[in-house]
């Protein structure tokens, strides 16, 4: 019996879901089928995103024949064998498709035996990997691939298929609500494949020849997942979880930042929303008092994107306690929000002349640039002129006398 997810794969664009930037009315590929025809190319992303389902599309609506390697499975000797199909196609004016499960697994050897192949158009290549294939591609065949990355699944997307699999005959003795398939579309964390597969096996084992109308409910996909679903990613336990990170770091607590980070990993979230709120309190939080965590929270980002779970686990607990014994500085929060309002308030105020480029005379002669002074031409220091727009200028001319008196003067605050 054929797995729900190989049972039910999409046979067209329509049925197809997610990866709208490559698949939709102005996507990529909806332009190599309208125009026919369609290059080597290479998908990159993460499990379930439909990067099999692409390529088996592909082959359908141009009418190429579709063969199928895995890197894992198959060497050079199944090469060949497609290799030497593919050649009597070509005489007989049939194109081939050329799909590469997982093609980071092939060595250097393999990889370069397919361009001649490529490079001649014997075959068109799909390989399809997990990895960055800067890293795991050779260069000679990457530059003769396009690279499409395909992109986790939302839960939008994941629910709408999964509404229209259990319309399909055999899912006519449940009943799935709503919120229920949202919540598996959650649980799968952007993989529809993983979405299919707790769908096929709620129907499997709570199938009842005597019951009808099955109520599929949450107690149901516990059983199924083997842990109790307390943790809702879009709901108030994430939020306070993320908040409870957030000010044991700014506490300089890297014990319980640690703790929350392993509390919501354990919970099913997403290692890379954590990376991202690190990544945005090493400027809030850090900022200029220690610029590197910046870098080193840029790096733990990528390398939670190329290495995932579970190993990229221990990646977040060494950011949380480094930022968490950073000294602390949010002179750059402040100064967001800070110039973010002034934008709101005052709208699109003029650039000062003295700050406009003149490139024609006509501009010279409105007074652009003049009185601009080159602050390197200055023995090093500032020259000491206006910045800000003018109504800026005066506003923040006058505050300054009060900001002085009272000695609260932002350190920011040197021009005007």
């Amino acid at each position: 019996m054929q797995p729900i997810s190989y049972k039910y794969r999409p046979e067209n664009l329509e049925e197809f879901v997610g990866q709208e930037h490559i698949v939709g009315e102005d996507g990529i590929i909806r332009m190599f089928l309208q125009n026919k025809k369609i290059p080597s190319m290479l998908f990159w992303g993460p499990p379930g995103t439909g990067k099999t389902t692409l390529a088996l599309i592909i082959a359908k609506e141009l009418n190429y024949e579709f063969f199928q390697i895995s890197a894992v499975m198959d060497g050079k000797a199944e090469l060949k064998r497609i290799l030497k199909i593919t050649e009597q196609n070509i005489k007989e004016g049939k194109n081939n498709i050329l799909f590469i499960d997982e093609i980071h697994r092939w060595s250097k050897a393999q990889q370069d035996a397919l361009l001649p192949y490529v490079e001649k158009g014997q075959i068109v290549l799909i390989g399809a990997t997990t990895e960055n294939p800067s890293f795991t591609v050779i260069n000679a065949l990457l530059s003769r691939c396009h690279v499409l990355i395909f992109y986790p699944l939302n839960i939008d997307e994941i629910t709408k298929r999964l509404k229209q699999i259990v319309k399909k005959s055999e899912f006519g003795n449940f009943m799935f609500s709503e919120k229920i398939l949202k919540l598996i579309a959650d649980i799968a964390n952007g993989d529809l494949r993983t979405a299919l597969n707790i769908l096929e096996l709620i129907t499997t084992y709570f199938y009842d020849q005597k019951q009808k109308n099955i109520k599929v409910t949450v107690e149901h996909i516990e059983s199924i997942v083997q842990k109790k679903l307390r943790y809702d990613k879009k709901g108030e336990e994430h939020y306070n979880l993320i908040s409870a990170v957030h000010k044991s770091i700014r506490s300089s607590n890297a014990l319980a930042a640690s703790y929350w980070i392993a509390r919501m990993l354990e919970a099913g979230e997403d290692p890379l929303y954590i990376a991202r709120r690190l990544l945005r309190f090493a400027s809030e939080d850090v900022g200029n008092a220690k610029p590197a965590a910046l870098l080193l929270a840029e790096t733990t980002y990528e390398a939670c994107r190329k290495i995932g779970m579970p190993e990229c686990r221990i990646f977040l607990i060494q950011l949380a306690m480094y930022l968490a014994d950073a000294p602390k500085n949010n002179e750059a929060y402040l100064m967001e929000n800070f110039v973010l309002d002034l934008v709101k308030r005052y709208g699109n105020l003029d650039v000062p002349n003295h700050f406009k480029n003149a490139p024609t005379k006509f501009m010279k002669d409105l007074g652009y640039g003049k009185g601009y002074k080159y602050d390197h031409n200055n023995g090093g220091k500032p020259a000491n002129r206006q910045c800000l727009p003018d109504k800026l200028h005066k506003i923040f001319k006058d505050k300054k006398k009060v900001w002085l008196k009272n000695k609260k003067l932002p350190n920011y605050f040197r021009e005007d």
